[in-house]
């Protein structure tokens, strides 16, 4: 009965060194008081105006490639209010469209919306990195599955913007996100 205990509390605590390293280490750990200061600024307004080319590939949890996209994205801004058009084209032959709304705010909070999220999303941009936190509800034929998703963005020199992403369901990481959006030039 002893050792059974043992074990038990062994497990847990395990668990407990997994989210505390979860939780100030690592990738979910970043705040965006983390990027103030640094450059090149990202600003939504500019950097997510017009039309872009995302190109990506998502992580399944063994952390093996499960999917590679290509999206054409359309932003339009006015003032602090915008909207992206998302159409990914995924290697499967699978077609998605998002739109997401956003409201920036003039301290670099941003609000946003789309018809996949449960509830709306929050985030902040500072310096060089945009946070963004949300619930997103996968299609039925992904399973239908609510999970919750930080994306982050950070801007580089030539205003390529790299995009990594993490999906969890129950405080478990399923996949992961990795891709680049440029501007493309009309």
């Amino acid at each position: 009965m002893l050792s059974l205990l043992f074990l038990v509390l062994g497990f847990l605590l395990c668990l407990g060194l997994f989210g505390l390293r979860d939780r100030t280490l690592a990738f979910a750990a970043q705040r965006p008081a983390d990027y103030s200061g640094k450059g090149p600024a990202l600003d939504p307004r500019r950097d997510l105006s017009g039309p872009l080319l995302c190109e990506g590939v998502i992580y399944g949890p063994t952390g093996r490639v499960t999917s590679r996209f290509v999206a054409d994205m359309v932003g339009r801004w006015e003032g602090n209010a915008g909207i992206l058009t998302e159409r990914f084209r995924y290697d499967s032959g699978a077609v998605d469209n998002r739109e997401w709304r956003f409201q920036l705010g003039n301290d670099g909070t941003l609000h946003a919306e789309a018809d996949d999220l449960v509830g709306s999303g929050v985030g902040k941009a500072e310096g060089s990195a945009l946070c963004l936190r949300y619930r997103l509800r996968l299609q039925d034929d992904a399973g239908g599955h609510v999970l919750d998703v930080i994306d982050w963005m950070y801007r580089l020199e030539n205003g390529t913007i790299i995009n990594r992403s993490q999906f969890r369901k129950f405080g478990i990481k399923v996949a992961e996100l990795v891709a680049t959006l440029r501007r493309i030039e009309t």
